[in-house]
C-alpha cells in the first residue's frame, strides 16, 4: 500500500478522518490559500507558513486540506491521511461528494496569493514560483494511481466545470474545476509531464450487484442515476438521482435494458455487469 502520509511532511493529524468514495478514479485538487490580495503595483508579503498551520488545526479545521505546501521553501504540512477525505471544497448535500470523490481525493493548499512578495520579489502566479517540493507531491500522488493529466485542461483564472469529466476521469483538478464550487483558483500552475486532457477513460468499474437494491445507499447508485439521466432514461425520477436506491432507479434501469432489446431476467431493473458496461460505454 502506498504511504498514507507524504514522506517528509510535517504531520498535524485532525481527528475527523473519513473514507472516500473509492468507486471513482484517484485525483488531486489544487488550491491557493489566497489569504491576502496584492497587485502588481502593490505586492503584499506572503503570510507565514506556521500561521496557516495554526489556522488549519484550529478555527479553519472545517476547511482543512490534506497538504499545505510552500512552493518557495518546499515545506509541507499534512492534516489527513491519503485515504481520508479532506474538506477544502464545497460539497453540497445530495450531490456528488466532491471532497470524497476517488480512491484518493488529495487536496493541496498552496501557500500563495497573486502578487505575493517573498524576499523582495513579487510573484503573479504559482507558475512563477520555484515550486520547491512539487516533485515529491507528484511522486506521492502517482503512487496512489493519480495520472499526470489535467482532465479539464491546465488551470487558468477562469472556471471550467464538467461534472461528467469529474466523475469519470482521474488526474489533477483546479479548485475552479470542481463541481458545486465557485472559486477560480489556483490560476496557472507549474507544468509537469503530459499536462493536458487525459485519455478517454473506459467505464467506471462495476461495483457488484450487491451495491443495488432496496435499502442500499452509496455513491454507485448516484452515479448510475446520473448516467441514466444523461442517456435519456430518467423519466421516473421526480427530484433527480440520489445515493438511495428507489423504485424510480429500478424502473429507469428497466427502461434502459428494454431499449437494448433484452427481456426476462435481463430486464428486471437491477444492473449487472452488462447493463453497467452498456450504460457507460
Amino acid at each position: 500500500m502506498p504511504d498514507l502520509w507524504l514522506p517528509g511532511a510535517e504531520r498535524h493529524p485532525l481527528s475527523d478522518a473519513a473514507p472516500t468514495d473509492t468507486e471513482y478514479a484517484p485525483r488531486v485538487i489544487w488550491h491557493i490559500t489566497w489569504d491576502k490580495n496584492g497587485t502588481a503595483a502593490a505586492p503584499v508579503d506572503l503570510v507565514p507558513f506556521d500561521q496557516l498551520v495554526r489556522y488549519f488545526t484550529g478555527g479553519g479545521s472545517g476547511t482543512a486540506p490534506h497538504l499545505l505546501w510552500d512552493p518557495f521553501t518546499g515545506r509541507t504540512a499534512q492534516f489527513y491521511p491519503a485515504n481520508s477525505r479532506s474538506k477544502s471544497v464545497v460539497d453540497n448535500a445530495g450531490g456528488t461528494r466532491t471532497n470524497r470523490t476517488g480512491r484518493v481525493c488529495l487536496q493541496v493548499e498552496t501557500l500563495f496569493f497573486p502578487y505575493c512578495r517573498v524576499n523582495g520579489r513579487s510573484y503573479a502566479t504559482v507558475r512563477d514560483t520555484p515550486a520547491k517540493g512539487l516533485d515529491k507531491i507528484l511522486t506521492w500522488a502517482r503512487s496512489w494511481g493519480v495520472p499526470d493529466a489535467w482532465p479539464m485542461g491546465s488551470p487558468t483564472w477562469s472556471a471550467n466545470r464538467s461534472e461528467h469529466t469529474w466523475e469519470t476521469q482521474g488526474g489533477h483538478y483546479a479548485h475552479g474545476q470542481v463541481p458545486e464550487n465557485q472559486h477560480t483558483d489556483p490560476g496557472p500552475m507549474p507544468k509537469w509531464p503530459t499536462a493536458g486532457p487525459a485519455p478517454k477513460p473506459g467505464p467506471p468499474p462495476f461495483p457488484g450487484r450487491s451495491a443495488f437494491g432496496p435499502g442500499k445507499s452509496n455513491a454507485s447508485i448516484l452515479l448510475l442515476g446520473q448516467q441514466l439521466v444523461r442517456r435519456g432514461f430518467g423519466k421516473h425520477y421526480r427530484v433527480g438521482p440520489t445515493r438511495d436506491w428507489g423504485e424510480a432507479d429500478r424502473l429507469n434501469v428497466r427502461d434502459f435494458q428494454l431499449a437494448q432489446k433484452w427481456s426476462g431476467s435481463d430486464a428486471d431493473g437491477f444492473p449487472g455487469p452488462q447493463t453497467w458496461a452498456r450504460l457507460f460505454g
